[in-house]
């Protein structure tokens, strides 16, 4: 029996991974041990592990890993490389399942990659230009044995930086699996649920710092964004937390001023888990910030969608998704241009290039099967084509 270790940090990162663990949980071939860490246990990144609880999922071991406080990311990189050795060496599993590029997921990949376990990695390829991600994402990459990339141009990506086409699997995106398969709630589940009355239009606002080494102050960021709330009237702005990042709390506490200065006009919450979270995503007027979500699950929906800043540079944009700088006018005219009927043709026109299908099917498929035993090279010939529809067969 293959033991799969998932490892889960975040409330973004675990609604992907739901349908895959799930699966991973029913397989009777397969053992799963899933390790909970990061803000998933930090009340003060509203200690989401709840939400894992409620699935009924069996929760192997809870590693701690963030401060009280906001600390720089190199101690917690360490603190949580540290933690992770431990626990692998006193429960080694056969395969670690990663998804994403946080650094937290990166220092969990390199305590795996130390003991030479191998790593199968999930979303890799991918480019975000305005975050510390986009190069964590690629170190994990070069410590993982077997790709799970969400759409073909992330697949040729991993076999440019020399992977293994034999080691890339385009199984498509699985917050587009989610998308398609989770039951929503109704508008009115959504107004019972979160208080706050969104029978009426509104916007589902997620606003991250940006990381790069050039990374502008997060505070004026935020208050452009502030500021452009404030001057778009009728809508409803449902404010959701930011991250763990450097400056997150800093976003967190901005935001939290915004909704409690305008009563009636927004709405704070520091987490709506999966379920409320796409319901609102699947009735929004508009979906607007800098979180991947908006660039990589709206398409899905067909949703109006306001990409503010760099952070997500580099992504595949589609065409419900507008850029702007973040800047208070710049975002306020292009959350003017989103929500106007205009523009409304053009999103329905969006096609999402992420739709693999079964997506969390085919990657536990693959897991079951994939023999890890040869030692990976780095490959240097042609790039093949890949298509997230392709059924997937070992």
């Amino acid at each position: 029996m293959r033991t799969i270790c998932v490892v889960t940090a975040t409330r973004a990162e675990y609604g992907l991974l739901r349908p895959v663990v799930q699966k991973l949980a029913a397989a009777p071939e397969l053992q799963l041990q899933l390790v909970v860490t990061g803000a998933h246990l930090c009340p003060r990144l509203g200690e989401t592990v709840g939400e894992i609880e409620a699935d009924g999922l069996p929760i192997g071991a809870r590693l701690p890993t963030f401060r009280d406080e906001e600390e720089p990311v190199a101690r917690t990189i360490a603190r949580t490389l540290t933690v992770f050795d431990e626990y692998f060496a006193a429960h080694r599993p056969d395969v670690v399942l990663l998804l994403g590029d946080r650094f937290e997921i990166f220092a969990v990949a390199a305590a795996a990659a130390a003991r030479h376990i191998p790593i199968a990695h999930i979303s890799g390829g991918d480019v975000t230009l305005g975050a510390a991600d986009e190069y964590y994402r690629h170190c994990i990459t070069k410590m993982a044995a077997l790709h799970f990339p969400s759409c073909a141009d992330s697949a040729r990506r991993l076999v440019r930086m020399g992977e293994e086409p034999d080691r890339v699997f385009c199984v498509g995106g699985l917050g587009d699996e989610n998308i398609r398969t989770l039951p929503k709630m109704s508008r009115a589940e959504l107004c019972a649920s979160t208080g706050f009355p969104l029978e009426q239009p509104f916007a589902l606002v997620t606003y991250h710092p940006e990381t790069s080494a050039d990374a502008p102050d997060p505070a004026l960021q935020v208050e452009a964004l502030c500021a452009a709330m404030e001057a778009v009237e009728g809508v409803f702005w449902l404010i959701t937390g930011s991250n763990a990042d450097a400056g997150g709390q800093l976003c967190t506490r901005k935001m939290q001023e915004f909704a409690a200065t305008h009563p009636g006009r927004a709405g704070f919450i520091q987490s709506l888990g999966l379920r409320r979270y796409l319901s609102a995503m699947e009735v929004a007027s508009l979906v607007a910030g800098n979180s991947s979500s908006g660039v990589v699950e709206t398409p899905t929906f067909g949703v109006p969608t306001v990409n503010i800043g760099q952070r997500q540079a580099g992504r595949l944009i589609c065409a419900n998704v507008l850029c702007c700088p973040a800047e208070p006018s710049a975002i306020e005219t292009t959350m003017r241009r989103a929500l106007s009927p205009a523009f409304a043709e053009t999103v329905r026109a969006a096609r999402s290039p992420y739709n693999g299908g079964d997506t969390s099917g085919k990657i536990c498929r693959v897991l079951r099967r994939f023999d890890f035993a040869p030692v990976k090279t780095f490959y240097d010939g042609p790039v093949p084509e890949f298509d997230p529809q392709r059924s997937v067969s070992l």
